[in-house]
């Protein structure tokens, strides 16, 4: 499998979704994981791929936004993802820097962040889990 290939302006909350708010730190896509940079105190897109703090997701982006910008997104709860999903898969944060991949696609090194479970072919139950574990060498 690959990333989930989220097509932006189909990704939408779902009934029971718990949003929060903060401030773009870069140009953000809808469907992209985000992770809260603590020097600027800004969401950017997590990456499993470079450090624990930059793959400790705090949510999912629902619409877009450049630097600087308020940014709504979502941190539990069901979404539309925009894409494909499999049901009973479980995604994580991408070694592609704001991406969505499922957890078979993590590779030696890279950092487990589960943001939830494939719900049906279009959404994923978000409960996100940080575990700052990286994927065996």
């Amino acid at each position: 499998m690959a990333d989930i290939t989220i097509t932006p302006g189909n990704v939408l909350p779902g009934t029971g979704a718990r949003l929060e708010e903060g401030t773009a730190g870069g140009t953000i896509t809808a469907g992209m994981p985000l992770y809260l940079d603590s020097a600027t105190n800004t969401l950017k897109a997590a990456d499993a791929n470079d450090t624990a703090a930059k793959a400790a997701a705090v949510g999912i982006a629902l619409h877009g936004a450049s630097s600087g910008q308020p940014l709504k997104y979502q941190v539990a709860g069901p979404i539309t993802i925009g894409g494909t999903a499999v049901v009973g898969t479980i995604y994580c944060v991408s070694e592609n820097a704001g991406g969505v991949a499922p957890h078979t696609d993590l590779g030696a090194n890279e950092y487990v962040t589960v943001l939830g479970v494939g719900i049906s072919a279009t959404q994923i139950k978000m409960s996100i889990n940080v575990s700052g574990v990286q994927v065996p060498a």
